[in-house]
This record gives structure tokens, C-alpha cells and sequence, in this order.
């Protein structure tokens, strides 16, 4: 109707000269897609606000624009898992599309509040485990994402340390049982196996508050541990700075999962890029917002890695860094 106005009024030569139409028209009458994003990362946290920005500009590329054709809600945990439920319940009032959960304990309170809205998680390491999806490639449910790092990497942490520390005899693994995956299991025999493969003793070394670290730390020192590993855990990760404070009083070496730790001062790094999973999860609520089931998509395994060394820590703790660990490392700090 509206083509057949438009001949009438201009004629089919003023037409010819009419920008095209059609692109417009359903962008102004089509509904947003609504998003709710449920993160355990503090409000303010620098390293959060990275993951932030890296999937809005997956979206963007994909041609989710927020305000224009997408909205999105954020809830933040502020790393508290007992905020998560509320926050949970909130979200899934408002009826979105679209869930994301990002870390375990978001997409566990998630998944208590339905069954049926469509969850893309990230920074997620055991979904299988922890009963998000029914298998890694047929996810069965209505949750699918990204698994950020598995549990044969704590081996392969040691592994680098024992680099580092040629001598050590010791090395404890520090986290806290109520945000880590399987309370801190999942990770657990990689870990003790490879210590013990190396003629280390494997010490685990629990936390369940921010008041408990120091003391630990200094325990595990007080014991000759002569390495310390940190757990990919939320709590972990929210105190980075005081974990890390606490371990350069110790004068520990110690290795890290994510760059954010060693750019904040720990000695060194390696785990997968957090803000290029949160890239590529936009293409997962991309095909999702399009019609397809989640239970359909697999669940996607990390495929970039990266290692960050800080050879200002290393220099304050008396540490030569081998040149194998130097010529393979992505970022080096100095």
C-alpha cells in the first residue's frame, strides 16, 4: 500500500530517486530484544567493566545495539553468592528474552528460578558437574556457554611453577570451598597428581572469608610450601589485590588464572581471555534471540590462552623467570 501512495503522489521517476525504505520501517516498529545479566563482579571492578565492554562489543558487531534494537538489565553480586538469589528472582521476574549468567554462583541462582528463559553463561568451569547442561555437547536444558578453564590446567600450573621454583618441595592451593567448582574437587586431582609426579607435596589451603587469608598464607609459608596456586574461584578473584597483598608479604612465588592477577601485581599468569569468551558468548545470544534452543548449542571449551609475566615481582621476590617461560609468554610486564 504504502509503494502504490508513493507512485501516485511522485510518479515512478521521483521513486527511482528515494533512498530505500524497507531497512528502516522495521526498525521502528520492531520490539527490543531484553537481556538480564547476572554477574558476580563488584559494581566498579575494572576487571568486570572489561568483560562488560567485550560483550556489548560482540553484540554491536553482531548488530545488537543497545537502546536501539536490545536492552539490557545488569545485576551485579558484588561477589556475594548470598546476593545472587534475589537478584536472580529479580531478574527473571521482568520476563527477558534472554538470561546470561556469568561465574558459577550466578548461573546456579539463575537455573533455580527457571526452567524455561534461555541462559548463556560464561567464566564457567565445570557445567556438567555443577548440573547446568546434561553434557558438554548436547546440552539437554535450557543453559548453554562457555567454560572457562578445565580442570587439567591446575597440572599444568604446577608444572609452570616447578619452572620458576626449581627446588620447590611444597606448594599449596589456595581457595574457598563455598565458590568454587565442586567445592574446590574439580580442580583437586589434576592438581595433587601432577605435584606428585614432580616428587611435590600437594598442600590445599581453604578460605572462607577475607579475614582468613593472611593467616593461611603465612601457615602455608610457616610450612615450606615454596609455591603458591590460586583457584579460579569467585571469591578468589573478587580479593585479588588483598590475596595477592598478603602473598608479597610472604615473599611466595605464586601462578595465577587470569591476566588481571599479574597485572595487579602477582608474579604470574596463564588461563584463558576472559574478554574474548564474553566476545564470542554475543554469538550464542545472537543465534539464540533467532529461534535456536540452547539445549541444541554446545557448550563451547577455551581455546585461547594466555601467559602474563611480572618481572617487577619477579625482581622484588629474587627470581630469574627461565627464558622458556619469557619466550612464550604474551604480555611481559617490566
Amino acid at each position: 500500500m504504502r509503494r502504490r501512495q508513493l507512485l501516485t503522489a511522485l510518479g515512478a521517476g521521483t521513486l527511482a530517486s528515494i533512498p530505500p525504505l524497507r531497512r528502516a520501517w522495521p526498525q521502528a516498529t520492531r520490539r527490543k530484544s531484553r537481556i538480564g545479566v547476572l554477574t558476580w563482579w563488584p559494581d566498579g571492578d575494572p576487571a568486570g567493566r572489561t568483560q562488560t565492554a567485550a560483550l556489548a562489543e560482540g553484540l554491536a558487531a553482531l548488530g545488537w545495539i543497545e537502546g536501539n534494537n536490545i536492552q539490557i538489565e545488569y545485576r551485579r553480586g558484588s561477589g556475594e553468592p548470598g546476593r545472587m538469589g534475589w537478584l536472580a528472582k529479580d531478574l527473571v521476574a521482568q520476563r527477558p528474552d534472554l538470561l546470561v549468567g556469568v561465574a558459577t554462583p550466578a548461573v546456579t541462582a539463575l537455573l533455580a528460578e527457571t526452567e524455561a528463559i534461555p541462559i548463556v553463561f560464561t567464566e564457567v568451569s565445570d557445567p556438567v558437574g555443577t548440573g547446568f547442561v546434561d553434557s558438554v555437547a548436547h546440552p539437554g536444558r535450557n543453559a548453554t556457554g562457555f567454560v572457562d578453564i578445565e580442570a587439567s590446567l591446575a597440572g599444568k600450573w604446577v608444572e609452570m611453577l616447578r619452572q620458576v621454583v626449581p627446588s620447590m618441595t611444597r606448594i599449596g592451593f589456595l581457595f574457598n570451598p563455598r565458590t568454587a567448582p565442586e567445592n574446590g574437587s574439580y580442580y583437586m586431582s589434576a592438581f595433587q597428581e601432577a605435584a606428585r609426579t614432580l616428587t611435590i607435596e600437594p598442600v590445599t589451603a581453604a578460605v572462607g572469608n577475607p579475614a582468613e587469608v593472611g593467616a593461611k598464607v603465612a601457615t602455608l609459608a610457616a610450612q615450606g610450601c615454596s609455591g603458591l596456586i590460586l583457584m579460579p574461584d569467585s571469591f578468589v578473584l573478587t580479593q585479588r589485590h588483598l590475596i595477592i597483598a598478603q602473598i608479597a608479604q610472604q615473599a611466595l612465588p605464586a601462578i595465577y588464572p587470569f591476566r588481571f592477577f599479574a597485572t595487579a601485581g602477582g608474579l604470574m599468569s596463564y588461563g584463558a581471555n576472559l574478554a574474548v569468551q564474553n566476545r564470542q558468548a554475543a554469538g550464542y545470544i545472537d543465534r539464540i534471540l533467532k529461534g535456536e534452543k540452547p539445549a541444541n548449542l554446545p557448550v563451547q571449551l577455551p581455546t585461547q590462552f594466555e601467559l602474563v609475566i611480572n618481572l617487577n615481582t619477579a625482581k622484588a621476590l629474587g627470581i630469574t623467570m627461565p627464558d622458556s617461560l619469557l619466550a612464550n609468554a604474551n604480555l611481559v610486564i617490566e
